[in-house]
């Protein structure tokens, strides 16, 4: 299952609650196109079939079809000094 890093619970906390103007939702991650890529996005909630996993309080709802992928991954996230984020998958330890 996929994990997140101190870091990537933070920043997706802070996101949600910007983005969605609360505390409740997460980040959503899906399969973008079949190409092997994944796109992100802030949600109120997760959809049927989605994986959802949570650390710290923060809840990222991965697609089924994503799923597969990030099973053995961790999330990561890097805010630069513009305010930027990166998100990262790294392989779990």
């Amino acid at each position: 299952m996929l994990t997140l890093t101190e870091n990537a619970s933070t920043v997706v906390k802070t996101i949600a609650t910007q983005q969605l103007g609360a505390a409740e939702g997460g980040l959503r991650i899906s399969s973008h196109d079949g190409d092997g890529s994944f796109a992100i996005a802030a949600v109120p909630d997760g959809q049927p079939g989605d994986q959802v996993v949570e650390s710290d309080g923060a809840k990222v709802f991965v697609d089924e079809s994503a799923s597969p992928a990030l099973t053995d991954k961790v999330l990561d996230a890097q805010i630069d000094d513009q305010g930027n984020v990166q998100f990262r998958l790294g392989q779990q330890a």
